[in-house]
C-alpha cells in the first residue's frame, strides 16, 4: 500500500504557472488525500530566469514545509542568458544538489519524477534502486525533442543520439510513464514499452468564476488581445512582430504579460508600436480576471515543435470564455483540441488570411461570443483537476 510518495522536480511553489503550478497542485492533492509528500526541488527561478528575491538569502540547501508538503530545495545554478550551455550546466547543478537531497526524504513507497528535467528520472531510479519503490514518470515536455526542433541541435547529431539513447534508458526504469497530451503519450509509447498513463494539465473549477471587474491592464476602450505567459523558445516571435504591424493601431490594443529568456530582446522589438503593451506576469490569483478582461487570446507557436510539448496555457485562454487565435503545427493537439471545441481560429503559419479573419471574428460580437462559450464548455468537460487528479490516484493505487 503507497502512503510515501516523494516527487521529484525542478519547479514549484512559489512558481504559480506552468509546470511548477502543476507539480505544486499535485503535491498538495495527494497530501489532502492523506498521503505523505516530500518535494525535492531547486529553488523558485522561472520563468524570470533569476532566483526569487525571497529565497536569495537562503541557504543553499534549505527545507520548509508549505501546505503539508515538505519541502528540500537546493538552490541550483540559474544563468540570467540561458544558452545551451549554460542550460547543461543549469541541469547538473539541479541534479546534483538533488542527489544529495534524496537522502534526507523518508523511505517512499511510489517516487514521480517529473520532467524535465531527464535527470530527474535518473534521481527516481536511485530511490527506487535504494528502497524498492515503485516510480511513476510524467512528462511535461519532451526536453530534447524541444531542442532539437527549436534550433539547438539537429536529431541526428551524435550529441542529441547520445540524449536520446540515455532518455529510453532512464524511462525504461519506470513502472509508469505518463504525459499531458494524446500525440505526446504517442511519441512517449515510440521511447518507452511500459505501461502508459494520458495525465493532462487542468484547470480549476474556482478559474471558471465569471469577473466582473476589468482588470488594470486592459483599461483601453479598443479590442484588447493578450498574450500571457512564457516568453521563449517556443514561441514564434517574429510572427508575432509581423501580426502587431499589421493591426490597426486605432481599433486593437495588444496586450503581452510575461517573462523568460527573450523577453529583453522583445521588448526592443515592441517599443515601436504605440498600442502594443507590455506587463509583468501577473500571480496565478489574478489570472483569471486577467484574462476574462479581454477580447481575444492569442499563441503563435513555432511550427517545427509538434508531439513534444503541450502549452499549458491552452486551457486557461479557453476557461476564460474567450476566443483564441493560435499559430502551430498542423499535427499538434492544440489544432485538434481548437477543432473538436470550435473555441477559437487555428492556423498553420502567419498570412494576411490570418488578418483578415481576426478583423471579421471581433466585428461579429455574436460569433465571438459564442466561440468563447464553446471553449470554456469543452475544458469544463475534459479537463477539470479533481477527475484528473483522482483518476491518479486510483492509477497509483492500482501499481
Amino acid at each position: 500500500m503507497i502512503k510515501n510518495i516523494t516527487i521529484i522536480g525542478i519547479n514549484y511553489f512559489p512558481e504559480d504557472s506552468a509546470i511548477g503550478l502543476y507539480t505544486t497542485q499535485k503535491a498538495e492533492y495527494f497530501t489532502k488525500k492523506g498521503y505523505k509528500v516530500t518535494l525535492i526541488t531547486g529553488f523558485p527561478y522561472y520563468p524570470q530566469w533569476r532566483i526569487s528575491k525571497e529565497y536569495k538569502s537562503k541557504p543553499f540547501f534549505f527545507k520548509e514545509t508549505i501546505n503539508g508538503v515538505s519541502v528540500l530545495r537546493f538552490r541550483q545554478y540559474v544563468p540570467s542568458n540561458p544558452t545551451f550551455f549554460k542550460r547543461v550546466l543549469h541541469l547538473l547543478s539541479f541534479t546534483f544538489g538533488s542527489f544529495i537531497n534524496l537522502f534526507k526524504t523518508p523511505k517512499p513507497d511510489l517516487v514521480i519524477s517529473i520532467v524535465p528535467f531527464t535527470s530527474s528520472i535518473l534521481l527516481g531510479w536511485f530511490l527506487k534502486l535504494i528502497y524498492k519503490s515503485k516510480l511513476w514518470v510524467h512528462v511535461q515536455d519532451f526536453e530534447f525533442d524541444i531542442a532539437a526542433q527549436t534550433g539547438l541541435g539537429t536529431k541526428t547529431s551524435g550529441i542529441f543520439k547520445i540524449l536520446f539513447f540515455i532518455e529510453k534508458k532512464l524511462l525504461s526504469t519506470a513502472n509508469i510513464v505518463s504525459t499531458i497530451s494524446h500525440r505526446m503519450l504517442e511519441n512517449l509509447k515510440r521511447k518507452s514499452k511500459k505501461d502508459t498513463y494520458f495525465l493532462p494539465n487542468w484547470i480549476e473549477k474556482n478559474q471558471m468564476n465569471a469577473v466582473n471587474s476589468c482588470h488594470p491592464f486592459s483599461q483601453s476602450d479598443k479590442i484588447k488581445i493578450l498574450y500571457s505567459g512564457n516568453i521563449g523558445e517556443k514561441q514564434d516571435w517574429n510572427y508575432f512582430i509581423m501580426f502587431c504591424e499589421a493591426l490597426d493601431p486605432q481599433n486593437y490594443e495588444v496586450i503581452l504579460v510575461g517573462d523568460g529568456a527573450n523577453k529583453s530582446w522583445l521588448i526592443s522589438k515592441i517599443n515601436k508600436f504605440s498600442h502594443v503593451h507590455y506587463h509583468p506576469p501577473v500571480s496565478y490569483k489574478e489570472l483569471s480576471c486577467l484574462l476574462q478582461s479581454v477580447d481575444l487570446h492569442i499563441l503563435f507557436q513555432k511550427t517545427t515543435v509538434v508531439e513534444t510539448n503541450m502549452p499549458s496555457k491552452i486551457l486557461a485562454m479557453m476557461a476564460s470564455g474567450k476566443p483564441s487565435l493560435v499559430i502551430g503545427n498542423e499535427r499538434s493537439e492544440v489544432k485538434q483540441i481548437f477543432e473538436k471545441s470550435n473555441g477559437g481560429l487555428f492556423f498553420k503559419a502567419y498570412s494576411e488570411e490570418l488578418i483578415k479573419e481576426l478583423e471579421k471574428l471581433t466585428q461579429n460580437t455574436s460569433k465571438s461570443k459564442k466561440m468563447g462559450e464553446n471553449a470554456r464548455e469543452y475544458v469544463i468537460s475534459n479537463f477539470i483537476k479533481d477527475e484528473i487528479l483522482d483518476g491518479m490516484i486510483q492509477k497509483v493505487e492500482a501499481l
